[in-house]
């Protein structure tokens, strides 16, 4: 990522200066005290690169190039621009589309196959001054996905380096765009991971619960077989990677009641909760495999009763939740593994969980675990009210 991130800054900056050499001036904001003709084409490189940017976030689709196009046509200076995938073309802003676009991927197809920028004669037989196309690769890896294409009256070096450097930035924003695109394959397969680690010992215990009721108390047997329809349902559920706290506080309550059930009143639950962070979207089923946790790691084997205790508390743009429990805790080495994902971790989901909640939010908001053998476990994190792309 950091190699990434170094090649798109020296593309901008390279569009920059052969921005400032062709003399592109179209500040509608030209302001005196922006120092230098070539700082203030700078400038206008980089504010034109952050308009088509988010576009091109989406990859190399007709609504985003169609969205973005402009803009690039503005970078270049050119008479046109078109974009194709090497099969046909997404879009085209500028002048004499009628009598040059039907040859935009007739165009394209030379640099599709050599990986090589060309510039070419694209006589236009109406008014317009086009004699001359270059185009240039947009690349995803070492893969030709499609091709840029400035079309001028004539060309020169200045004009084919901005392509090449334009290019280059484009092509920047389309890997970016994959690597968006597989974060979120990567997401949904952790929580599909998660859904699958979901104890097959807690199931076989409630429906034994609910079974050892059927006769004794029937009223109690159906409640809690709804409750565990309920929660299963949540657990399974396709609404997509985000919840709000109230719901996943909602099926934990449902996890906790068919516990309850097995346990008795060997297990207390303590819930102490802010109202005003019940709307807080939070990665979904990242507190429950947090409660299950603290009841088969911490309490389980624990002689006498023990206490569950939830927290969720307002911290100005955060809001801090924790859930601890009084069992038998663990050594040091174990949270590292159960953080690390490690094979043979048999604590459900921590690592998932820890995992999921930085990539989402960033490294300063993974899972904070206080425990020792014998004194309890803690389980502390903390996620944004409110975060761009993150909502239930």
């Amino acid at each position: 990522m950091g190699d990434l991130t170094g090649a798109l800054t020296l593309a901008i900056a390279a569009a920059a200066v052969a921005v400032a050499v062709l003399g592109l001036r179209r500040f509608n904001w030209w302001r005196p005290d922006l120092g230098t003709t070539a700082d203030r084409a700078s400038y206008e490189t980089l504010h034109l690169a952050s308009l088509a940017a988010p576009a091109l976030r989406g990859g190399l689709t007709q609504a985003g190039t169609t969205r973005a196009i402009k803009h690039l046509r503005a970078l270049l200076g050119s008479r046109a621009v078109a974009i194709t995938d090497g099969q046909r073309l997404l879009a085209w802003d500028g002048a004499a589309q009628d009598s040059l676009g039907s040859f935009a991927v007739e165009h394209a197809q030379a640099v599709m196959d050599t990986g090589r920028s060309q510039v070419l004669m694209a006589s236009c037989p109406n008014s317009e001054p086009i004699r001359e196309v270059v185009v240039t690769p947009l690349v995803s890896g070492t893969t030709v996905i499609g091709t840029l294409a400035a079309y001028v009256d004539s060309s020169s070096a200045n004009l084919i380096r901005a392509v090449d450097e334009v290019g280059s930035w484009v092509s920047g924003q389309l890997e970016l765009s994959e690597l968006d695109a597989t974060r979120t394959r990567v997401a949904e397969a952790e929580v599909r991971a998660l859904r699958a680690q979901i104890s097959p010992h807690f199931i076989y215990n409630s429906l034994n619960a609910i079974a050892s009721f059927v006769r004794t108390d029937p009223d109690r047997a159906r409640e809690l077989l709804l409750e565990f329809a309920d929660f299963t349902r949540y657990t399974f559920r396709r609404a997509g990677d985000f919840t709000t706290l109230a719901d996943e506080l909602r099926a934990i309550n449902g996890y906790l009641l068919l516990e309850r059930a097995r346990f008795g009143e060997r297990l207390n639950v303590t819930l102490r909760v802010a109202p005003e962070v019940l709307p807080v979207s939070i990665p979904f089923l990242c507190l429950q495999p947090l409660v299950e946790n603290a009841v088969r790691h911490g309490l389980e084997t624990k002689n006498g009763q023990g206490t569950v205790t939830i927290l969720a508390e307002d911290a100005g743009a955060h809001c801090l939740i924790s859930v601890e429990d009084d069992g038998v805790g663990m050594a040091p080495e174990r949270v590292r593994e159960a953080l690390s994902g490690e094979p043979g971790s048999d604590h459900v989901g921590l690592g998932n969980v820890d995992e999921r909640l930085r990539t989402i939010f960033g490294d300063a908001y993974g899972l904070t675990v206080a425990t020792a053998p014998g004194a309890g476990t803690k389980v502390s994190l903390r996620v944004p009210k409110f975060q761009p792309g993150v909502h239930a």
